[in-house]
């Protein structure tokens, strides 16, 4: 049993999952929200925002512990991760591990109040959400499996709103999934150096010197399909006014991004969640704007 007082235990177990580090949550929930809003023509009651919110909040946290568990051998040798709870030996991988099972089970237990469908669901995203920081040591472009791990909430929230999953909300997933790709492969760029070192493998590393260009497609191809389903779906022009937004901060990333700057890089993925806000107020601006013209 550490001796540690009970605050410093506490500031611990904050740290392992990012509490002061929000950023993660936000890119995680808007998409959900943004789907949540969609699959049921506007506001969805408090009741799912609450679960949705809460849970995403959860689940994210969860992540976290698991991710720095796997990660923890090789986060001893990058410069941003070295001093992490688990890393450093301050908790135990154990610890760590109950910890994050706490809270997915509190997530789980929220899930329960929605319908079958998004509980079952619910079971394969948390098992993608466990594999993703192994596919790093295999997989040339393990974010692809983080995007589906941060996209899942889509098909969630169409499932406890519609009881079925329709083929909009596989597109607004596979939309997400090319954003997690830019602003993770952005993520990536930062510990490049120390990766390679190490052997671990990113979409950084794997796209080479083509990665500032493959991000700014990504960034191109997510809200290309997402306008692309505002077009299916006849939304308003709330909608496109969110998407204009996000592609001008997009197109500000460029300029933070393209002389491979860590500080410049990183500076990138802590506020790409904004893009993602962007996208979110269009769709509630359009759900608004509708409500009123009716």
């Amino acid at each position: 049993m550490s001796s540690l007082p009970a605050p410093s235990r506490l500031s611990l177990y904050l740290d392992l999952i990012r509490w002061n580090r929000p950023a993660g949550s936000y890119l995680l929930l808007w998409p959900t929200l943004s789907a949540l809003w969609l699959a049921a023509d506007g506001f969805p009651g408090w009741h799912l925002l609450a679960v949705f919110t809460l849970g995403t909040v959860l689940m994210r946290s969860a992540g976290c512990c698991v991710n720095d568990v796997a990660d923890r051998e090789f986060d001893r040798h990058v410069k941003r991760t070295a001093l992490r709870p688990v890393t450093r030996g301050a908790i135990s991988p154990g610890a760590a591990l109950a910890f994050g099972a706490a809270l997915a089970f509190i997530a789980f237990l929220l899930v329960l109040t929605t319908n079958l469908p998004t509980v079952l669901w619910s079971v394969a995203a948390l098992g993608v959400t466990v594999i993703y920081p192994y596919t790093k040591r295999f997989f040339s472009m393990p974010q692809a499996v983080l995007g589906v791990a941060f996209s899942f909430g889509i098909p969630m929230a169409y499932s406890a709103v519609r009881g079925e999953v329709p083929a909009v909300a596989w597109a607004l997933l596979l939309g997400n999934l090319f954003w997690v790709l830019a602003y993770d492969t952005e993520y990536a760029m930062v510990d490049r150096d120390d990766d390679l070192k190490i052997g671990i493998r990113t979409s950084a590393i794997t796209l080479g010197r083509f990665d500032v260009a493959a991000v700014m497609v990504f960034y191109a191809a997510y809200l290309a399909v997402w306008t692309g389903v505002g077009l299916h779906l006849s939304l308003g022009a709330g909608y496109f006014a969110g998407i204009a937004i996000a592609a001008a901060l997009a197109g500000w990333h460029f300029t933070l991004i393209r002389d491979r700057s860590r500080d410049g890089c990183f500076r990138a993925f802590r506020i790409n969640h904004w893009v993602g806000l962007a996208v979110f107020a269009g769709v509630v601006m359009n759900a608004f704007l509708h409500q009123r013209g009716q």
